[in-house]
């Protein structure tokens, strides 16, 4: 049986938009509003970043979102309970994105049977190796079916993307630069030589583009190389001191849509 992910790239080949969102921020119980919106204004796929004190892949703006929602007590306790009845009201896929570290304090066993009872549909966690994923944690991915997501980078060879390639059964994250998330300039030649390279190898799944993603023309171009993009730190930047987080969000999205 397909899972939500796959579903959602057999219906749509193109032009998908993925937001990233930091449980409990800007407030503890913003998360199923920000979600509620999301989808209403048509966005596809949402990542739910897990807080964490040293978020070393995340530019200043993310590592901002995971203090403040750390202080606002967000934890994976608090997220899952969050998350419970989630599927009642929000049907497109969604991807928990965080460290290795408070998922194994969490207990992994713990953490994907939780995962799984909430309806999640896929994994990110960017420092957790391929070859320990394989060996130790594969098995227990699929018990729940869930989908581990690995990222791609300019430096990544082509034998590891055809190998990532052949452990994934959802989508591959290109990475667009070894920088952090929240990169300000436009994509530059060098990145499209790049998205080139992985886009002319024949490769089963799906592939979006993520960091440095924040607006329409970055949008646009993302999608020439890929399935869709992911944006991040654009959005955290459009809800935070938001008065108004569901206009805040309809006016950001209609922006990157129109």
């Amino acid at each position: 049986m397909s899972n939500r992910i796959q579903q959602l790239f057999q219906k749509k080949n193109k032009n998908i938009l993925s937001v990233f969102c930091t449980a409990g921020f800007p407030k503890i119980n913003d998360l199923e509003t920000i979600l509620v919106e999301l989808q209403k204004n048509g966005v596809d796929m949402v990542e739910i970043g897990m807080p964490f004190s040293d978020p070393t892949a995340d530019g200043p703006v993310i590592q901002y979102s995971n203090t403040i929602a750390i202080n606002n007590g967000m934890m994976l306790k608090v997220l899952f309970e969050q998350l419970k009845n989630i599927r009642d009201k929000i049907n497109i896929p969604l991807v928990l994105m965080g460290y290795f570290n408070p998922v194994y304090q969490y207990g992994i066993d713990k953490f994907l049977q939780d995962a799984h009872a909430c309806g999640i549909d896929g994994i990110i966690i960017p420092d957790l190796p391929m070859y320990e994923y394989e060996s130790m944690y594969k098995s227990k991915f699929e018990q729940f079916g869930l989908q581990n997501i690995f990222l791609v980078t300019p430096q990544t060879s082509d034998e590891r993307i055809r190998k990532i390639d052949e452990l994934t059964n959802s989508f591959i994250y290109i990475v667009s630069s070894n920088a952090i998330t929240g990169g300000n300039t436009a994509i530059k030649q060098s990145q499209e030589n790049y998205f080139e390279r992985v886009l002319k190898m024949p490769l089963k799944n799906p592939t979006l583009i993520g960091f440095g993603i924040k607006d329409k023309s970055t949008f646009n171009t993302a999608c020439q190389y890929a399935h869709g993009a992911i944006i991040g730190t654009a959005f955290i930047n459009a809800i935070d001191s938001s008065n108004d987080i569901k206009e805040s969000i309809s006016n950001f999205i209609t922006s990157i849509y129109l």
